[in-house]
């Protein structure tokens, strides 16, 4: 079993088939447990967000994973298989947790070093976790990448000089409007992008902030957080909440234009000079209706493909010491990972050791039947003791050599040398996972 990554981000696919591959809620949880259940796949962990959609998978057979996965994603999108497949990427084995790793270090984000992909990371974690998806081996790397991008962030404080999404965005809009500090701004949606942006928001100082939510108690909530004048109105109000706003960012999950046509033509004329920041996938806001507003500008997530400024901003520096941090922690994951997989041939061939010496011992005592209880221990000991010393070598050498690459031949050689039952290291793998899994 191999693990494998079928996805595709923003540094591989514009934005509109983005949208269209993207998936949450119930459709995210079908996919999920599709991915689980196909042939060849044996856990599945998927991660979608507004910059990417990626499958982590652990799979018996390369390209049957891979094709399958594929067409699960185009399935699901309605984007036909041959225009997808030409933005997809694929990483595999010793690939696939580096790039994870990456991913969890930021340094794969549209603005780099960007924590908020920690807590993206967790969610699907957790999620295949209440589905059911997830074993012991996406499990492991999912905990380690969590650790690894926690601790590039402490010795690297690439997180903090890297400016997040919302601040890359909030920083096009003061270009447009001026300090926003003089500024009424809207939030529509309470996620916890809705909420970086009340929060960075109140950080410079917005005049007053207007939450608007379906959910109105969650926009409560979110208005009661800030440390500025904020208030909540209902998404039913929303119009007169964005005659009011001078900056509007929206944020939601929802499957069609949340800010349309129709709502924003009743602001053109009243000479305020607006900005629109959507930050949801797929878009929330009508582009073309903003364009035809006098004194209006709209950014997007297109146009804050901004990963090599902010490179640039973070420092070279940062950034390489982020990635020797991962290039450091993948070299010991695997190592640890090849070390473990050995273990079960360890295990199976002292199993098998123990009961050659019980079969043993056994003919001895019937053929020497007048042998006394303490003659009988310290043989039993004595020839124990002696089986443990000739195997103490070589099982400690193989889980030596067992860390390096191309360590699995040791144990295959293992295996043949003491011509060990094939099944015996799988049923202790077996037996294994399970008392992990219940643990």
């Amino acid at each position: 079993m191999s693990v494998l990554v079928v996805g595709l981000s923003h540094r591989s696919a514009p934005v509109p088939l983005l949208e269209r591959v993207s998936v949450s809620g119930d459709d995210l949880v079908k996919l999920l447990h599709e991915t689980g259940d196909s042939p060849h796949v044996a856990e599945a962990v998927i991660v979608s967000t507004c910059n990417r959609v990626e499958v982590y998978a652990v799979v018996d057979k390369f390209h049957g994973g891979v094709s399958r996965i594929s067409e699960l994603l185009s399935l699901h999108s309605g984007v036909p298989l041959d225009d997808l497949s030409r933005h997809l990427y694929v990483h595999y084995e010793d690939r696939a947790i580096q790039h994870v790793f990456s991913v969890a270090c930021g340094l794969e984000s549209m603005v780099v070093g960007e924590g908020q992909i920690l807590g993206q990371l967790r969610q699907a974690f957790r999620l295949a976790q209440d589905e059911g998806t997830i074993g012991r081996t996406l499990h492991d790397v999912l905990q380690r990448a969590l650790r690894v991008g926690k601790r590039a962030h402490h010795e690297t404080g690439i997180d903090k000089v890297g400016a997040s999404l919302v601040s890359v965005g909030l920083e096009v809009a003061s270009a447009h409007l001026g300090p926003l500090d003089a500024v009424r701004a809207l939030v529509v949606g309470a996620g916890s992008m809705s909420g970086l942006a009340v929060a960075t928001l109140a950080r410079v100082g917005a005049r007053e902030i207007i939450v608007a939510n379906r959910t109105y108690e969650r926009a409560v909530r979110l208005a009661e957080s800030a440390q500025v004048p904020a208030r909540a109105v209902e998404l039913s109000r929303l119009e007169e909440a964005l005659a009011e706003a001078d900056l509007v960012v929206s944020c939601t999950g929802a499957t069609g234009l949340v800010l349309t046509a129709d709502q924003l033509q009743g602001l053109a004329g009243d000479g305020r000079r607006r900005f629109f920041l959507d930050l949801a996938l797929p878009h929330d806001i009508d582009p073309a209706a903003v364009r035809a507003l006098p004194d209006a500008a709209l950014a997007g997530l297109d146009d804050l493909r901004t990963a090599q400024e902010a490179a640039d901003a973070v420092g070279p520096e940062a950034i390489e010491a982020v990635r020797r941090i991962v290039a450091d922690e993948v070299a010991a994951f695997l190592g640890a990972a090849r070390a473990a997989a050995v273990a079960p041939t360890v295990v199976a061939l002292r199993s098998k050791a123990a009961e050659v010496v019980d079969a043993e011992l056994a003919r001895l005592c019937g053929r020497l039947p007048d042998l006394d209880e303490r003659a009988r221990r310290e043989i039993a000991h004595t020839v124990r003791r002696v089986v443990d010393k000739l195997l103490h070598a070589p099982t400690v050498r193989v889980k030596e050599l067992a860390s390096a690459p191309g360590g699995d031949t040791y144990a295959e050689a293992l295996r043949r040398l003491f011509d060990l039952d094939p099944k015996a290291p799988e049923a202790v793998t077996r037996a294994d996972i399970t008392e992990g899994t219940e643990s």
